[in-house]
């Protein structure tokens, strides 16, 4: 797909949406008085329960009916497309990915599972392959900075995965079992429920495939993984409430090598535990301890990756009328100790962050204001001061305006410091400064929400020849975004269109988009419930990107289409069919060093089948 036949789909796609709003804006739709469902309520924007326009930010929720009607075997094929979020892949199934918010990297977007925080301490980013799907209940994709609110790397914006927890009732189990293509095999069960004020879930998943070449004319490449998730809490009569959670994920995956097959064994794992107490009627306080492990065992190369991140964090929140403050303290250790890259150990294996946090949410209806404030002091890097300010006006009871600006910061990884032969020492910490403008139109069945936006970043973080690292002074993107959903007449609708320009302004490259960035996409989403069965499929498009700081390896844009449908045929069980790219495109959103695409899998069917709520 060149670029002309893309922008004349998002073109066209554009059009397509001004009904959605136009129709939602109708009177009646306004005077039936019913919930505006469509307005979900959010968390991750403001360290507190916020409806979407509430929040002043640019937010996307995918919620549990979402996941379930999708069952996609990995996370990157739920978030490829959303507003704002692009997806690299080296192949499919376990093969490394990564998922950037807003033209920013993999590595300057913050991935938390139940408010802990997951990412490769040596690589910056998260694993986001090692997750199953099946583990989670929805997911919140905030984009724009949150640094003043959860500190180093939150520059693009913060996806949140959230686990499940018990309903109220008996034990409730829940099983799942299939397969399809590749030899693929995906296994899952879960007992959750809640007596007394307890609540807990258990849960255990396997996913086992024989994968597919990322290389024309390649082998299989194959994945497994099984994971296991805990999630407990209990709520005393006087409103204080203690929990516990772990998640863990365990398999190996295999890559390639020069054209020679390689395994990797992985281990993700994510375990915490809070208090949560009522001091006063409006002043609640939160404790949570969490330990946060990516470790990797690459055989073909003898190296041994084993990073930890623990972390203390203490929240107080207190109320006042309509407004409502946060301020809080938090601690963290990084560590790579146990790590041997190959060529030896790092020359550091561990450092410290402490900081303090500040937010005032405040209504002053129809004006809202939300302000933040954090300091980090750390011993790698020295310390980082970053803030927020955003605004919120209620044109009407339907529309509101927003604009906010706010600033981050993107701590340098122990690679880039301090891998053997190849750190840079004293690199200084990228920062961000970003300046928003959107407006919501939320009404019984319809919403929309479109934004514009511009970052600044100094000193980009850039590899260069020789496998070194050196800051490069500026770096801008602008974009702009539309969302739209309805849900009427059985009828689920999502769209989502973006447009990215980022532009990369070192003295040797200046004006060239950075690499490995779509500057356009589209996504759509259809399903319909036909009383037992429901059917449904998305399509997802986006144009080229390059390879390379210079732009002149260019990777071409692609289509692709899944379907999907399911079926009620029992009281508690389901059937589900999924094509994932039903029309059997190639395509790649990387490449080999030696010029090669990573090759994604071509068409590939599941069917499984469920037991349970």
């Amino acid at each position: 797909m060149n670029t002309t036949h893309a922008t004349r789909g998002l073109a066209t796609f554009a059009l397509a949406t001004l009904p959605l709003a136009v129709q939602a804006a109708e009177p009646q739709a306004a005077e039936t008085g019913e919930p505006q469902a469509l307005n979900p309520m959010v968390v991750t924007a403001a360290l507190a329960p916020r409806t979407a326009d509430e929040s002043l930010s640019s937010v996307t929720l995918l919620d549990e009916a979402t996941l379930r009607r999708q069952d996609p075997t990995s996370l990157t094929d739920l978030f490829r497309g959303q507003p704002g979020v692009d997806v690299n892949t080296n192949g499919s199934f376990g093969k490394v990915s990564s998922v950037s918010i807003r033209g920013t990297s993999s590595s300057q977007s913050l991935l938390m599972i139940d408010g802990i925080r997951l990412r490769s301490a040596t690589l910056g980013g998260a694993s986001w392959q090692f997750l199953d799907p099946r583990m989670f209940e929805r997911a919140e994709i905030v984009r724009g900075p949150r640094g003043s609110l959860y500190g180093a790397d939150a520059m693009g914006g913060v996806v949140q995965l959230f686990t499940p927890e018990g309903e109220e009732g008996e034990p409730t189990p829940s099983i799942s079992f299939g397969g399809g293509s590749f030899d693929t095999q995906r296994y899952s069960a879960s007992l959750s429920g809640a007596e007394g004020g307890t609540r807990y879930y258990f849960a255990a998943s396997r996913f086992d495939t024989g994968g597919v070449p990322v290389r024309r004319g390649g082998v299989d490449m194959g994945y497994d993984n099984t994971s296991g998730l805990v999630r407990l809490s209990h709520t005393f009569d006087n409103g204080a409430e203690v929990g516990l959670m772990a998640l863990r994920a365990r398999g190996s995956t295999e890559y390639d090598v020069s054209g020679s097959l390689a395994t990797t064994d992985f281990m993700q794992q994510v375990a915490g535990v809070y208090a949560e107490l009522p001091i006063t009627g409006n002043w609640r306080s939160r404790l949570t301890l969490s330990e946060a492990r990516d470790e990797s065992d690459e055989h073909f190369y003898n190296a041994i990756y084993d990073t930890q991140t623990r972390t203390a964090r203490w929240e107080n929140t207190l109320s006042a009328g309509a407004h409502e403050f946060v301020l809080g303290a938090e601690y963290s250790n990084d560590s790579v100790a146990g790590s041997d890259t190959g060529f030896g150990p790092y020359a550091e294996e561990e450092r410290d962050n402490k900081a303090v946090f500040s937010q005032a949410l405040l209504d002053f209806s129809p004006i809202a204001v939300q302000a933040s404030l954090r300091y980090d002091d750390n011993e790698a890097y020295g310390d980082e001061v970053t803030g927020s300010l955003a605004l919120g006006y209620e044109l009407d009871a339907y529309h509101t305006l927003r604009t906010s600006y706010g600033t981050a910061f993107h701590a340098p990884t122990f690679n880039q410091l301090y891998y053997p032969g190849f750190g840079t020492s004293d690199l200084e910490a990228e920062t961000s400064d970003t300046l928003e403008f959107g407006i919501r139109g939320g009404y019984t069945h319809w919403f929309w929400d479109a934004a514009i936006y511009q970052t600044e970043i100094d000193n980009l973080i850039s590899w260069q020849l020789g496998g070194k690292t050196e800051n490069i002074p500026t770096t801008r993107i602008r974009g702009a975004e539309l969302a739209a959903g309805a849900e009427v007449n059985d009828w689920t609708l999502a769209a989502s269109l973006a447009y990215t320009d980022p532009e990369n302004r070192s003295e040797e490259n200046a004006g060239n988009r950075l690499p490995n960035r779509a500057s356009q996409s589209l996504r759509f989403d259809v399903d319909r419930e036909l009383g037992d069965w429901s059917l449904g499929g998305s399509w997802v498009a986006q144009n080229h990107r390059y390879n390379d700081a210079d732009n002149s390896d260019r990777l071409p844009g692609y289509g692709i289409v899944n379907l999907r449908a399911g079926w009620a045929f029992a009281p508690m069980w389901t059937a589900r069919v999924t094509v994932e790219n039903a029309l059997d495109k190639e395509y790649a959103t990387a490449r080999f060093f030696d010029g090669d695409d990573y090759i994604n899998a071509g068409r590939a069917a599941f069917l499984s089948v469920h037991f349970g709520p």
